[in-house]
């Protein structure tokens, strides 16, 4: 008998054990968590929760110690999300022209239930991030399934094809930053096998319709260049250019992050 208990206290530990070195488990899926470095038990914190690029990992968004250390220093939570074999089900991409995007929207609801059922995280100060196929993750979340989240920072990824006939209520803020020279995701699209990436200006003047937002005011913070549209709930619509290619900075996410927060909605 004891034998048989240990063996089951060894089999259920490393489902207990997890976080930015572990995966945690939710089912067939999985993903990773790294708190505050500072954060003892004083009080549930916020989160960003960040969806990788194609072929991307959890466990390479948690080599990222740039961006642990960003999130650490805002005070957050960094959650690495795990596509399935480094991809995300979207709608009209080119080997899911099919999906509703429905099953990824019931894995992060998932993953938001289980972080703050096991970690003390804030579930109202929850921001969902992502570069690349996993900025395209994020667009669908804010258009489709915003109710779990505070804000959006998409990097350098839009829809496929075209946005979605309608977007869901609540309008939230998003904060999207692109490279001017990006041939990976360019800002009018390409073709990709038998679809094709979508123009971002067309995601973004859906969404300001959408949202209400009103007309720009431009800055030009670090080495961005920015348009904000702001709407009558406070919330923002801003859209910045960096000058380069097909890459992702996390003083440009620092730079978002410190936006939300000053607009009280981080």
């Amino acid at each position: 008998m004891r034998i048989l208990a240990l063996l089951l206290s060894l089999l259920a530990t490393p489902a207990l054990a997890c976080g930015p070195d572990s995966d945690c488990r939710i089912g067939e899926r999985s993903y990773r968590i790294s708190m505050p470095q500072d954060h003892a038990g004083t009080g549930p914190v916020g989160a960003l929760i960040w969806a990788h690029g194609y072929r991307g990992s959890a466990a390479g968004v948690m080599r990222n110690r740039a961006l642990r250390r960003m999130a650490s220093e805002a005070g957050l939570a960094l959650i690495a999300a795990q596509g399935v074999n480094g991809s995300w089900n979207l709608p009209n991409g080119p080997r899911t022209m099919d999906s509703t995007g429905a099953a990824e929207f019931a894995y992060f609801d998932a993953v938001l239930a289980d972080a703050t059922n096991r970690f003390d995280i804030d579930p109202s100060r929850v921001v969902a991030s992502g570069f690349s196929a996993g900025g395209m993750m994020v667009w669908y979340l804010a258009c489709l399934h915003p109710q779990p989240f505070a804000a959006f920072v998409p990097f350098s990824g839009t829809y496929w094809k075209e946005p979605p006939a309608n977007c869901t209520a609540p309008a939230r803020s998003i904060l999207h930053i692109h490279g001017d020279a990006d041939r990976t995701v360019p800002l009018n699209g390409r073709p990709i096998g038998e679809t094709h990436q979508g123009r971002v200006m067309d995601a973004l003047s859906q969404y300001r319709e959408f949202g209400g937002f009103g007309n720009p005011a431009q800055s030009k913070p670090l080495n961005l260049s920015c348009k904000t549209r702001k709407n009558a709930s406070g919330n923002i619509l801003e859209y910045c250019l960096f000058p380069g290619g097909h890459s992702f900075s996390t003083r440009h996410l620092g730079y978002a992050l410190k936006r939300l927060k000053a607009e009280g909605q981080l």
